[in-house]
């Protein structure tokens, strides 16, 4: 009986607790690099892609067609990645938490810094956070920061933008009672 109440009292801890961050074994992921072009300079830890890219590290896949990776004295990377006028860059990665639930967007260009765990898309952006392949939220713009330790989303127009041109950005969110109940 004790250990029936112990299970529900856990399954009920988990079902109200709906913190889902980036997955923290991505960090610890060896960088894969797939390009026709890869430029590697081992004294400033850069690495320069050009045309087909593909990277993946652990849950996080990055494509486009031409990109730049800095990694600091701690470790940490900064991917910086853009489409072509065919095709755009593209950002998935697998959030920590005990059901298939993803962060997936395109743009022109995309950004992620590891340190910061903010990603940022520009350029005819959107971004989906989904939940077992059911789309939770979405976001389009040209513009979209999304801050994974505060669980932030931010969509900007760009700066040129007119008063006229407005709304420039769409969300759609999903009750969080009604994602954390599914979980």
């Amino acid at each position: 009986m004790n250990r029936q109440i112990l299970l529900c009292l856990t399954l009920s801890a988990l079902l109200a607790c709906n913190i889902a961050h980036a997955e923290k074994a991505d960090q610890d992921k060896p960088i894969i690099l797939e390009a026709e072009k890869v430029s590697v300079n081992d004294v400033q830890q850069t690495y320069d892609l050009q045309g087909q890219i593909l990277l993946i590290k652990g849950s996080i896949v990055v494509t486009g067609e031409d990109g730049h990776i800095q990694v600091d004295p701690e470790g940490y990377e900064f991917v910086d990645v853009k489409g072509s006028s065919d095709t755009t860059a593209s950002f998935r990665q697998r959030r920590e938490g005990p059901a298939d639930e993803y962060m997936q967007g395109r743009g022109t260009q995309v950004t992620y810094n590891a340190k910061t765990e903010v990603l940022t898309i520009t350029g005819d952006a959107s971004l989906k956070r989904s939940l077992n392949m059911q789309m939770l939220d979405q976001l389009q713009g040209w513009k979209i920061e999304y801050d994974d330790i505060k669980e932030r989303y931010r969509v900007t127009p760009p700066a040129d933008a007119k008063p006229e041109d407005l709304p420039l950005a769409r969300a759609i969110l999903s009750p969080r009672r009604k994602a954390t109940l599914e979980k």
